[in-house]
């Protein structure tokens, strides 16, 4: 049987859709063995309860086990499928009411800006422990990972640990196709797409039918639209060419040009706090979910698409051929963005595993941005491994957001404010505040 390890099951939304896209498939019936794990014991129960329904409903025959021994959990994995968030909703309202007083505004606040970097400096030490248990229990085992900030954790992982076999998953390149080809008016698999960059900060390199761009068409429909034209993310793909990955919420806070000024805050309708309301919503599904577990109704999930980590690991198992878009190690894919980084790329994923597809060298412009971006990753990723407080302060400071609203001695001021508001979760050496 191949073992499925949940980590961070708690999340149940993304754990029902998982279970239900791998139990509903007819060619896996008896084949899976799912472990779940999560600190909370309350939110594990909940899991164990909800995958044990879906075996019912479904007759996947499964086997379902759980617990909160990590090393259990892990023990034999073949896919380990990460969804952590450390520290919860206490950890990121911290992220959004300490940079606000300084007047820092956020809106996702989990890639880059004060609140990427402290979610990823949180996350990093607990990413670390996971792919080093991963190398001694399951070393075989890829480690399929959902939690943000997706390039600095994956990066963390392969600079920190042994463990190679990492991919990171997330919507927004597959949601942007779709985006697309719906404002083209043209079917989705009529068109041939390239995308790549870095997660959260990719760009559609190509969008063509029959060899000709269709970018033009794109451009008719945004001069026809002036609602759809007052977005961050149009506003980038004029300047730059190219059509971005993420949505405007999450774009405007990777570059310095939107949220330092009051009036383009106003003029492209940014959300303000908008993770706070994410997360607002997913405790209220949550609580639904429990709802309906109790009242012994159906909670199968029936979606249009798999969701990314059962399209892997049912590829694996199957030997079926998908294309996936996944953020991997730079090993010769993005050439003109540092090999130390993880990208996202198109790759093949069948029987044999993930074959990632090189994309030669980024328009200039669009690595200058990735590289930009990059700076933060990197310097996280450094503060974290080297428990070393000057790395957060210069992460912060070349982050594009914070340093066009701060000067320097404020975001020492505030980061110093939030080591502290997150001590518990954070490296011994950042919070001794050593600057190496």
């Amino acid at each position: 049987m191949a073992k499925l390890a949940f980590v961070g099951a708690g999340n149940v939304e993304l754990t029902r859709k998982i279970l239900s896209d791998l139990m509903s498939s007819p060619e896996l019936a008896g084949t899976l063995r799912v472990a779940l794990h999560d600190i909370d014991p309350a939110r594990l129960a909940t899991a164990e309860t909800l995958a044990r329904r879906l075996d019912a409903e479904t007759a996947a025959g499964a086997v379902i086990e759980a617990g909160t021994d990590r090393e259990a959990v892990l023990a034999g994995a073949d896919f380990v499928i990460c969804q952590i968030d450390v520290g919860g909703y206490d950890a990121a309202l911290s992220d959004f009411e300490i940079p606000c007083r300084y007047g820092v505004r956020q809106t996702v606040g989990d890639t880059l800006g004060l609140g990427g970097i402290f979610r990823g400096l949180r996350a990093i030490p607990v990413l670390l422990g996971l792919a080093r248990d991963m190398v001694r229990l399951c070393p075989q085992a890829w480690l399929l990972n959902y939690t943000d900030p997706m390039a600095t954790l994956c990066a963390a992982v392969v600079a920190g640990t042994p463990l190679r076999r990492v991919a990171g998953l997330c919507h927004s390149v597959r949601d942007t196709h779709a985006l697309l080809a719906d404002l083209i008016g043209r079917e989705l698999g009529d068109i041939d797409f390239l995308t790549a960059g870095l997660n959260h900060q990719a760009f559609v390199l190509r969008f063509e039918s029959g060899g000709q761009s269709l970018y033009g068409d794109l451009d008719l429909v945004m001069a026809d639209d002036p609602e759809l034209r007052s977005h961050a993310r149009a506003e980038i793909y004029r300047r730059f060419g190219y059509f971005p990955t993420e949505s405007s919420e999450h774009a405007a806070e990777y570059v310095p040009w939107f949220l330092p000024h009051e009036k383009e805050v106003l003029r492209l309708d940014l959300p303000l706090n908008e993770s706070l309301r994410r997360r607002a919503r997913k405790l209220d599904a949550y609580e639904r979910l429990r709802g309906a577990l109790a009242a012994g109704e159906p909670v199968l999930a029936r979606w249009k698409h798999f969701e990314m980590a059962s399209e892997v690991i049912h590829s694996m198992l199957t030997g079926l051929p998908r294309e996936v878009q996944l953020t991997l190690p730079n090993d010769g894919l993005i050439d003109n963005l540092p090999p130390s980084a993880c990208v996202e790329v198109p790759a093949r994923v069948d029987g044999g595993g993930i074959s990632p597809l090189p994309v030669g060298s980024l328009p200039v412009q669009l690595a200058a941005l990735n590289r930009t971006f990059l700076n933060v990753v990197e310097l996280t990723m450094t503060a974290a491994l080297e428990e070393r407080r000057s790395a957060v302060y210069q992460a912060a400071m070349l982050d594009p957001n914070t340093s066009a609203t701060l000067p320097l001695a404020a975001i020492e001021a505030v980061c110093d404010e939030l080591v502290q508001a997150h001590a518990a979760f954070l490296p011994a050496g950042i919070t001794r505040g050593e600057t190496g």
